[in-house]
């Protein structure tokens, strides 16, 4: 047997090995170990191996799906070894003592589930496939839960940027990369071939062109190919549910990068979950898929004006019509998962519950589309969805006739196939389910025949049915002539059997079995019906998210009275009444009201900066508007009053920033790299908030940073932005930068404690409260008073030398001390082309170097 395990062991992959042994899955060795203390489980041994015992540990099959899901979270990856044979067939086979087959039957890893109990309803369940072709990376993703599956490329230098958007659960990456992103699964690089995807796609589509679907770079082939490539591998050659591809265009959807996502925490709070989120805040979807799309929705808003106005016009139909909604969402609550019961029943994994589910989810989808149908003034996109819900009308029959109305979620019991489908199961069943009334009536016969009132037929797993009677009456059945013939003989009993007995529980026992084998080959040719239409299914499933979506939007838009965003193509951004959606409600919870606030952005005012108070609501400020233009795009209504909202490409947020110990970063320098790819890549059309740059390093260095930083964002990114600041010395910005408006947010002292108003109000602040703020947080009041006696002399000796800023007022700006200092270092730089180093002698070489020093310094004075 542990050569059998160590044969498959070795197959494994690296991965788990739950070896099937009867009614367990056992792990031995290092296996056992991990799995014990993962588990918590017991940790046993079973034999030995080298002179030493060896570990063991067992889950029971009936409970493994529990255990997976705990093995997969904490970051495992398992293969199946299944028993392929029975253990009769192996006697029958090889001998009595033969060992029974087993083989890897399939890999279970973070990105390849399917099972409805491993999976979280409200979330997607990303599988991505990375590699580089030529400076260019592709990227092919599929949630294979549902099979929808997309092919994109990008930039190198995006590529974590376009990861962090799709948050898979897991990444492969050809082995051998340089560059690969952290975390990735290394996989064979053979897979990860332009040519190799593009068969492999045509072959698993059963086309002979992939124009139909669209045009794919050789990038996008080539992670397709590494993607296919290791799904063939998890599951043993068999695929799971893959829809036809599409193709993502750089430049459809906002871009953002990861420290951006982190810090305004889109799906995802920086506590880790759900919770504290701007989608948990933003979600009333009342199905699963219509949550997964809302999540994708807001990880990926649109750029395209007509898309983003299309879904607008769908939220504010029904956001406009409250009985209509309710209906609506209350049809949608009792809809199933049929994207996912699909999935489970093309990979292989369906149950007769699933296809229940499939059957049901169209009959619900063809009723709310003759709802919809009746209903007046349309918007364009729900009529674009409105014939994807219906045209499953032979299916739908289909499944009606076939299966009972509450399908198991077993098959192995067999009772899922409706009685009236297969006149012949129903014979078979009959048959079977008469037979308690079969044995009764024979039964009563043995009791006449035998005079014994104590006879009883009974049923065990060992013997099958048997006559048991009691030891006192047994002589009369043991004779010779009576019928009977002696089986087993208990301490107040005896049991027989007779040729009725036996005939009548073979005819019971064959009946039944025919009858599973019946419902058997029925669920096959279910399955294939639905296989068939799995695309069209696939159609439904996500026109009843996208609806799904629309009335989250607009029970949102109503509960908080939220408002429809405006569009314009010019870089504006007019917010009047904004609020915070995840402070808002946390504010709510606790009976408190949120304090709303203008911005009202143009190109000639487009660089805010703001001072005030810590605990003021600065990074609240910046951290609202964001989200408000990151709602808007994303086709939802807004926290606001009201809003104009200008097409943004680019959302950057720098707020906030900690050490990265793994990657060797201090919190400065997290903080520096963030900004430098903002200065980077933001453009005219991009939307910047950045909070306290400067702030991590030197109180000298901070300011020069903060100053310079500012600058070029007015002059060279011209970008909106919103820049909050503690450096007061920054306002002297406004004098020459045009664009440049100052504003905070307001506080008071009153009788020494500090009220916080949380109202911006333009115009620079008058001061910090830093003394203030520390008292409110508790700092004893002996080191808040030394901190003012400190503060005091501080300012005196600003008051005497001009302050942090002095002689900052006479600096030319960005662009023009850009192009001095290039003059400076071009004129050294002509000198030292028009030498003719051979022709100097030491004296004049080493007279020259002093020259050129003294120029240096001179040029820097």
């Amino acid at each position: 047997m542990m050569a059998q395990y160590q044969a498959l062991k070795a197959q494994a992959d690296g991965c788990l090995l739950f070896y099937r042994m009867g009614d367990f899955f056992e792990l031995f060795f290092d296996d056992a170990r991990t799995a014990a203390g993962v588990l918590d489980i017991a940790l046993t041994s079973r034999g030995e191996h080298d002179g030493a015992p060896v570990p063991m540990c067992g889950v029971p099959v009936h409970a493994a799906e529990g255990y997976l899901a705990r093995l997969i979270k904490a970051g495992c990856r398992v293969a199946i070894a299944e028993q392929t044979e029975s253990p009769e067939e192996a006697r029958k086979a090889r001998g009595s003592k033969a060992l029974v087959n087993r083989d890897i039957v399939r890999f279970v890893t973070a990105g390849t589930l399917t099972e409805e109990a491993l999976l979280e309803p409200r979330r997607a369940n990303v599988l991505a496939a990375v590699c580089e072709l030529r400076g260019t990376c592709g990227i092919a993703h599929v949630d294979i839960s549902t099979g929808m599956m997309a092919l994109e490329e990008c930039a190198a230098s995006d590529l974590g940027a376009s990861l962090a958007r799709l948050s898979p659960s897991e990444t492969v990456a050809p082995e051998g990369w340089d560059g690969p992103p952290e975390g990735v699964i290394a996989c064979s690089r053979e897979g990860f071939s332009s040519d190799r995807g593009a068969a492999s796609l045509r072959r698993v589509h059963g086309v002979g062109t992939l124009d139909g679907f669209g045009q794919f770079s050789r990038a996008m082939l080539a992670a397709a190919g590494g993607l296919i490539a290791y799904l063939e591998h998890a599951g043993r050659g068999k695929l799971p549910l893959l829809l036809p591809p599409v193709a993502r265009e750089n430049g459809t959807t906002l871009a953002m990068d990861a420290a951006t996502r982190a810090s305004l925490e889109i799906t995802e709070s920086t506590q880790g979950g759900r919770a504290g989120s701007l989608l948990a805040a933003v979600d009333r979807c009342v199905t699963g898929a219509g949550a997964r799309q809302l999540a994708d929705d807001l990880s990926a808003p649109l750029t395209a004006r007509n898309a983003i106005e299309e879904r607008l016009a769908f939220a504010a139909w029904l956001q406009a019509d409250p009985l209509l909604r309710a209906d609506l969402r209350a049809a949608l609550r009792a809809l199933p998962d049929i994207g996912r019961a699909l999935g489970r029943v093309v990979a292989g994994r369906g149950s007769p519950r699933d296809l229940g589910q499939v059957r049901d989810g169209l009959n619900e989808a063809r009723r709310i589309r003759d709802h919809l149908t009746r209903q007046a003034d349309r918007p364009s996109l729900l009529e674009a969805l409105l014939p994807k819900l219906g045209g499953h009308g032979a299916l739908t029959d289909l499944l009606d006739r076939a299966l009972v109305p509450a399908p198991p979620t077993e098959r192995g019991q067999g009772g899922y196939i409706a009685e009236g489908y297969d006149a012949s199961l129903d014979d078979l069943r009959r048959t079977s389910g008469n037979a308690r009334r079969a044995i009764a009536t024979l039964e009563g016969k043995y009791r006449a025949e035998t005079g014994i009132a104590a006879l009883k037929i009974r049923h065990n797993g060992v013997l099958g049915y048997f006559i048991e009677v009691p030891a006192r009456a047994a002589d009369a059945l043991m004779a010779a002539d009576s019928g009977f013939t002696h089986r087993q003989t208990m301490a107040g009993a005896v049991r027989f059997n007779s040729l009725s007995l036996h005939e009548e529980a073979s005819r019971i026992a064959e009946a039944g079995g025919h009858a599973l084998a019946a419902e058997d080959a029925h669920f096959e040719e279910l399955v294939a019906e639905v296989t068939a239409a799995r695309e069209t299914i696939a159609g439904t499933a996500a026109a009843v998210a996208r609806i799904d979506v629309a009335a989250s939007h607009a029970e949102r838009a109503a509960e908080g009275g939220w408002a429809r965003p405006q569009l314009d193509d010019e870089p504006v951004l007019r917010v009047e009444g904004g609020r915070h959606p995840v402070v808002e409600a946390a504010l709510a919870a606790r009976g408190e009201r949120f304090v709303a606030n203008d911005c009202l952005m143009s190109q000639s005012d487009r660089l805010w900066l703001i001072g005030g108070p810590n605990m003021g609501g600065k990074s609240t400020f910046l951290r609202q508007n964001a989200l408000i233009v990151l709602l808007a795009q994303a086709g939802s209504f807004v926290p606001a009053t009201s809003a104009t909202v200008g097409l943004t490409d680019r959302l950057f947020s720098r707020v906030g920033a900690s050490d990265n110990l793994a990657r060797g970063r201090s919190t400065f320098m997290v903080e520096m790299v963030e900004t430098a790819a903002i200065l980077a890549q933001a453009t005219e059309r991009s939307f910047v908030i950045l909070d306290e740059v400067g702030r991590g390093t030197s109180t000298y260095d901070g300011l020069a940073l903060a100053w310079a930083v500012a600058e070029a964002v007015h002059e060279s990114n011209r970008s909106r932005c919103l820049f909050a600041t503690h450096y007061h010395e920054l306002s002297r910005l406004a004098d020459s930068c045009d664009a440049l408006s100052l504003h905070h947010v307001r506080a008071r002292e009153w009788k020494g404690d500090l009220v916080l108003l949380h109202e911006l109000s333009t115009g620079p602040a008058d001061r910090s409260y830093g003394l203030a703020v520390a008292r409110l947080a508790g700092v004893p009041p002996a080191v808040v008073s030394r901190a003012k006696a400190v503060l005091d002399k501080l300012e005196k000796g600003r008051a005497q030398t001009g302050g942090l800023a002095a002689g900052l007022g006479d600096l030319p700006l960005f662009a023009a001390a850009a192009e001095a200092a290039e003059e400076q270092c071009d004129a050294l730089r002509d000198r030292l082309q028009a030498l003719d180093l051979d022709a100097l002698t030491p004296r004049e070489a080493l007279e020259l170097l002093y020259d050129l020093k003294r120029e240096a310094g001179a040029s820097e004075a």
